[in-house]
């Protein structure tokens, strides 16, 4: 009898500088997400802390480090605080449209506009057009671009100012990487709002989590993750989740750099 599922061949990469933490190098594990079994692969590693970019499924697998931590929100559970709550009557007025993967040359020019301002001289700066699309339409799952645009007075589409590259999951939406705007000063945090509508609407769906990808303790840029909560974490027991705490401390540890995250409803989570 023929298998029904062929087990995936896992590969790992040269080690190469830790983009989160000075000094270290980093080295990841991945696999090929191909087929026909492509989506349940991709449900079943992004349960056990792999991420997808375009069609490879990754985690970190560094000799000596283990900080990079894959973290998820419960959807259900989350109740904003008083300033989340303000960002999103602030933002409520923007339309939120869950689209085919599919680039387009206002994407592109709003994530330009985007990493230079918050990461110029990293890695993506370098990209262009085509290798923007391939990370927009290289994918062997349900993933949708959400568009996050002003209204416009004579009904047509109104300004781009954030996007996300989202994939849905068997048990949540991923987070695979957002920009937006970052010069309108009248939408402040508007990272922030992109991950909160995430949640937001997968709560409205019925789906459990929204994964946010990795925290690393002691990276600066990655602690806007540990300002949800309930937020789980992938520990060698399984995921459980931080304590009241530990999250107290780690936001603490993080609060010396405003970083906006890296990363609607979603048009009732790609319309399902």
């Amino acid at each position: 009898m023929t298998a029904p599922f062929r087990f995936p061949r896992f590969f790992v990469t040269n080690p190469s500088p830790c983009p989160y933490l000075p000094g270290r190098n980093e080295r990841k594990v991945f696999t090929e997400l191909s087929g026909e079994n492509a989506t349940e692969l991709n449900d079943a590693l992004g349960r056990i802390g792999f991420r997808r970019s375009q069609n490879v499924a990754y985690r970190p697998s560094c000799a000596d480090c283990s900080a990079c931590v894959s973290v998820r929100v419960a959807a259900a559970e989350f109740r904003p605080n008083a300033t989340q709550r303000k960002l999103l009557r602030k933002n409520e007025d923007l339309v939120v449209t869950a689209c085919k993967p599919w680039s387009t040359e206002e994407q592109f020019a709003l994530l330009q506009r985007y990493l230079s301002a918050r990461h110029p001289g990293g890695g993506m700066t370098e990209m262009d057009e085509m290798d923007f699309a391939d990370m927009v339409e290289q994918t062997p799952v349900d993933s949708h671009v959400i568009e996050y645009r002003e209204p416009d007075e004579d009904g047509r589409p109104g300004r781009l100012v954030g996007a996300c590259l989202t994939d849905r999951q068997g048990d949540g939406l991923s987070m695979i990487y957002s920009f937006f705007d970052t010069e309108l000063e009248h939408r402040k945090g508007l990272g922030n709002f992109i991950i909160m509508e995430h949640i937001l609407s997968a709560a409205r769906a019925r789906l459990p989590y929204v994964y946010l990808g990795y925290w690393v303790e002691g990276s600066a840029r990655m602690q806007y993750k540990i300002r949800y909560r309930p937020l789980e974490k992938l520990t060698r027991a399984g995921w459980t989740r931080f304590d009241p705490q530990e999250r107290v401390t780690a936001i603490h540890n993080g609060v010396s750099r405003d970083e906006p995250p890296l990363r609607g409803e979603l048009a009732r989570v790609f319309r399902k």
